[in-house]
């Protein structure tokens, strides 16, 4: 288990972490390091742990999924965070993918299809549920976006290409034979180009328009 993947679980529903414990410790390359009730308790013991990814549930009583995602992103932990959620909705979702997270499913998905997703987010993945997509990229098209990829410069097309599978500022660096800070001031001119808030929104536009193939 010297390189499972350390997963943390954190819901307020004693019954659903005990669930995904259960099948998640029967996989031979995720290892359940922890667990919290809350948000208050799952950064702290994030701090702590350092997993490798966090399944986290939005709605918590007290510091709920979104804030938990805020003060991780404060304290530069690096665990990706995967939202495991009932809750579908838009205005619920969305906030948490512009706190951090790096994807969602819902609670009813296939045992399969988590373990998955676990390793999906851990290799660097966006991992999206369909109108959650949507729903991104009908705010950035409103913007405009859509009409401004001919501003891209053909070294920023390749550097956005890169983004969209999931690849960190340094693989592109080693991939495009550049330093990162020449990686990251091509990300923040993609950025203001297209009028994008940040990497989630670009790695969908990119995918929206063929940019990623």
């Amino acid at each position: 288990m010297a390189d499972a993947i350390r997963v943390m679980l954190v819901d307020d529903h004693q019954v659903v972490r005990r669930g995904l414990r259960t099948f998640l410790e029967v996989q031979d390359d995720i290892e359940v390091v922890g667990e919290a009730a809350d948000g208050t308790e799952g950064v702290a013991l994030a701090e702590d742990l350092r997993p490798d990814v966090i399944l986290m549930d939005v709605k918590m009583p007290g510091t709920d999924g979104v804030e938990a995602l805020r003060r991780l992103a404060d304290l530069g932990n690096p665990a990706r965070v995967l939202i495991v959620t009932s809750f579908t909705e838009r205005r619920t979702v969305v906030p948490a993918l512009r706190a951090g997270a790096a994807g969602y499913v819902h609670k009813d998905i296939d045992p399969d299809a988590l373990a998955g997703a676990i390793r999906s987010v851990h290799a660097g993945h966006v991992l999206l549920q369909s109108e959650v997509a949507d729903a991104l990229l009908a705010q950035e098209e409103s913007g405009g976006a859509g009409g401004r990829a001919g501003a891209l410069t053909d070294r920023e097309r390749e550097v956005l290409a890169l983004i969209a599978r999931g690849r960190s500022n340094r693989e592109i660096a080693r991939a495009l034979v550049l330093s990162e800070k020449t990686v990251k001031t091509h990300v923040s001119n993609i950025l203001m180009k297209l009028d994008l808030a940040d990497r989630t929104q670009a790695a969908l536009w990119a995918v929206r328009h063929g940019i990623s193939d």
